[in-house]
């Protein structure tokens, strides 16, 4: 067997080729818990680290704790399988995964393409999105080998989920040193930043030039980190796609109080007939996540430690991280929800819904959202679901960090409608992919041209716009500005320039843009809700 020993030191990378001459078989880095041992990718360019604890089983007294340190191991740790993802519940049916499940679940991985410790490359790490109660790193389509090539160091952690991640209670308030409860899930993910910064070097990242991204609710967690003290200084940049925590009231994942999160823990407690949070802590995690199917969703809170105040009061205040930003959303975040719903909109019914919901600004909902005709009403009522959903706290994201700070803010719509394989139905009627549109977490494969992990007709349209988008997402995270050779001019989001949008689909441009009367709308009617 032929040996090849690239990196000498205490934090040493030796690739160990197979006797038939293959790919490496085995690398091992030292980090500061111990020695691992990964693999290379399909490309023998690329190593792969995967299953790295970045905290302790957060397992018996340490359920619901901010995450622990790891324990070191003696030996040489296997790293070449994903670690458990978190416990959660099947809700989401576009979700596959490579791992088993379990509340042991605080692993990460790392895909680097550094031949040496010294190289100091660009990091980013990736927050997948499933509202807080579902994900894994370990789904094909963020796997992140593809997007290392491009001369990156990809990191992605899992992190809890759900009632493990959220749960808030006032005896788990009584117990902390901060008094605060819930957002453990958000806890661990400034663990594993810190972990980046620790050891990233290991695998020839710089810990000096970290980009965080992430998709829904990893968006979510993207502005939450930027507005949290205490991920301050651990990342340089940050990308964030479709979600933001400027939610209109009854918008997905709205902060709660700590208050209102703590009276959901006790009902859940006493639904569980647990007198104490160490009769909880007692239960097992199965039954755990079979009770919290009956609740509404857990999910972050104000809690006044992760999140000091509410989000809008951190970046109004101008306290947010004000790093380069980079954000978007995808033009038919919910567009399906209305052109495959059983009932299609008309001019009267849309009508009557704007004076129900908007009452005295019906007239001005309906210049932002008109229904002259049939079809108009339908793609006004498309237009309102996906910003109402996701599209306008995005919005409402990148604005704020334009307005209350100067670093380079740069802003997206993704317009692909990717194609969808034939003979799907819904109510009868075939599905087109017009109908769906660029649709919700449609760019993740994109982002990390993992194209080949679902059976979806490709064309050679999504294959570049694949390539153009992990160049524009790389270059971002290597100088703060996704521009380069070869690539349309991506301008800043500026008033002066109009507020300037990058439209990434077939056709990549730049334009000014079109939908801000709409969010403009929903802004003044969010802060008549904020101000009730």
């Amino acid at each position: 067997m032929q040996t090849n020993t690239n990196w000498i030191s205490d934090l040493t990378m030796t690739l160990t080729l197979a006797l038939a001459g293959s790919a490496a078989a085995a690398t091992q880095v030292r980090i500061s818990s111990g020695l691992l041992r990964g693999t290379v990718g399909n490309d023998p360019a690329i190593h792969v680290f995967r299953g790295i604890p970045y905290g302790a089983p957060p397992v018996g007294d340490l359920r619901w704790r901010p995450p622990q340190p790891v324990k070191p191991w003696k030996g040489v740790r296997d790293a070449t399988h994903f670690g458990p993802r978190p416990m959660q519940p099947p809700i989401f049916s576009d979700m596959v995964f490579r791992d088993t499940m379990s509340e042991d679940c605080l692993y990460l991985n790392v895909w680097t393409p550094a031949k040496s410790m010294k190289e100091r490359l660009p990091v980013m790490v990736w927050i997948f999105g499933g509202g807080f109660q579902a994900g894994s790193t370990s789904e094909p389509r963020q796997d992140g080998e593809n997007l290392a090539k491009r001369g990156v160091v990809v990191v992605s952690m899992n992190y809890r989920l759900g009632v493990f991640g959220f749960l808030a209670h006032p005896d788990l308030t009584k117990e902390s040193p901060h008094k605060a409860s819930g957002n453990y899930g958000l806890l661990d993910q400034v663990a594993a930043l810190r972990w980046v910064q620790n050891n990233i070097a290991a695998f020839g990242g710089d810990p000096n030039n970290v980009t965080i991204f992430g998709e829904s609710a990893g968006s979510f967690s993207v502005c939450g980190l930027m507005a949290s003290p205490l991920a301050k200084g651990l990342f340089q940049q940050a990308i964030g796609e479709s979600g933001a925590f400027f939610s209109l009231r009854n918008g997905p994942l709205r902060t709660s109080s700590l208050a209102e999160s703590e009276k959901q823990g006790v009902r859940f407690a006493e639904s569980m007939g647990a007198s104490s949070i160490a009769e909880l802590r007692a239960k097992s995690a199965e039954h755990i996540l079979k009770a919290a199917e009956h609740f509404a969703w857990f999910s972050p809170n104000i809690d006044g430690y992760m999140l000091p105040e509410s989000v809008d009061k951190i970046y109004a205040q101008g306290k947010e991280s004000h790093v380069p930003l980079l954000a978007g959303w995808n033009r038919d975040e919910s567009r399906a929800s209305v052109t495959l719903a059983r009932r299609r909109p008309t001019v009267e019914s849309f009508t009557a819904m704007a004076k129900a919901r908007f009452g005295d600004d019906a007239l001005e909902f309906l210049k932002a959202y008109p229904a002259a005709t049939d079809h108009e009403a339908l793609e006004s009522a498309a237009n309102l679901a996906s910003d109402t959903f996701i599209g306008y706290s995005t919005w409402k994201w990148v604005e704020m960090q334009y307005r209350t700070g100067d670093s380079p803010v740069y802003c997206y719509s993704f317009d692909r409608a990717r194609p969808i394989p034939p003979g799907r139905v819904a109510n009868g009627r075939p599905i087109t992919s017009a109908d769906i549109g660029a649709r919700h977490a449609a760019e993740i494969e994109y982002v990390f041209g993992d194209l080949g992990s679902s059976s979806d007709p490709w064309e050679d349209v999504d294959r570049r716009i694949s390539s153009d988008m992990m160049t524009y997402w790389s270059n971002f995270a290597k100088t703060g500005n996704p521009n380069g050779p070869g690539l349309a001019h991506w301008p800043r989001y500026s008033r002066p320039d109009g507020y300037q949008v990058m439209h990434i689909g077939p056709v990549l441009h730049a334009a000014p843009d079109s939908r801000r009367p709409r969010y403009e709308f929903l802004d003044a009617f969010r802060q008549k809700q904020l101000s009730r």
